[in-house]
């Protein structure tokens, strides 16, 4: 990846449309585009380019202009909070199954 002489920047597009789905998109954008320029190059959110999305992992506004090798990364919502998500887990496995200590040897106290 990299721009050439003819003022022409190479930059990746990624982002995930459901679980375990993740798409690439590979453009050469002229000099100057911008994070929007390139979502809506690959076909991306069609209300002015507004979605959350970030640059190598950093979230960015959609106006940022790009450079040669940026990877630019558009997010979906999350549909469930991880923070509940984990303690709903937690609830349903239960203090015993879970943890560090987990999986003991047979007649040991608990917690060794």
């Amino acid at each position: 990846m990299g721009s050439d002489g003819a003022g022409r920047v190479a930059v990746t597009v990624a982002w995930s449309p459901g679980p375990r789905d993740v798409r690439e998109v590979a453009l050469e954008l002229p000099a100057g585009a911008t994070v929007r320029d390139a979502l809506q190059a690959c076909g991306g959110p069609a209300e002015d380019g507004e979605a959350p999305c970030g640059i190598w992992g950093k979230p960015v506004e959609p106006g940022r202009v790009l450079q040669a090798g940026d990877r630019v990364e558009w997010y979906r919502p999350l549909r469930v909070d991880p923070k509940k998500a984990r303690r709903e887990r937690f609830a349903r496995q239960g203090a015993r199954a879970t943890g560090l200590f987990a999986a003991r040897r047979p007649g040991a106290k608990a917690g060794y």
